[in-house]
């Protein structure tokens, strides 16, 4: 499958926007490790319709004038991680889960590892908000983009959280 990709700045870093003719396939970070979503970026394309309408909702996202996206997503993964990521859609802006609540959303309480690890491959990041997946103690815990950007886009989405939360 062919796809296309843009590279976007953000108030968190360099964003590399990844669509195929069906949809959003990957919003991956500035550092993102190269196993952590395998996929083929395909050929870059400044003007492309999908990632025109990706990068604009991102930047009205940013501006906190969008709280939520309206654009096709093309997941790869496994099932497991596909249930995961759609999961991860329901969780509404400004409000956050945390694993043990996710794995009971699909049915398997007992996946919390499963889906921490499901978590942590997400490709679409933003989108798929698997920045609003915090520790059960609700303490912030890995993410690709690095905790300070995770806290970043949990302030963004509820500005009366702590600046400082995830310290510990």
């Amino acid at each position: 499958m062919s796809h296309h990709y843009r590279i976007m700045e953000s108030p968190v870093g360099l964003l590399t926007l990844v669509a195929s003719a069906k949809g959003l396939v990957a919003v991956l970070w500035e550092d993102d490790d190269k196993t952590r979503v395998n996929i083929d970026l395909g050929s870059q394309a400044e003007n492309h319709a999908l990632l025109n309408r990706v990068e604009q909702q991102l930047q009205e996202y940013f501006a906190g004038k969008r709280q939520q996206f309206d654009l096709p997503l093309d997941f790869h993964g496994t099932e497991f991680q596909q249930q995961v990521w759609r999961a991860l859609l329901t969780i509404p802006y400004g409000e956050t889960r945390s694993y043990l609540q996710i794995a009971r959303q699909i049915g398997n309480e007992k996946s919390v590892r499963a889906v921490g690890a499901a978590n942590g491959k997400n490709p679409i990041s933003i989108i798929a908000p698997c920045h609003r997946v915090i520790g059960s103690s609700g303490k912030l815990t890995g993410f690709a983009g690095g905790l300070e950007a995770k806290a970043l886009l949990l302030r963004l989405e509820s500005p009366d959280l702590q600046a400082d939360f995830w310290h510990s």
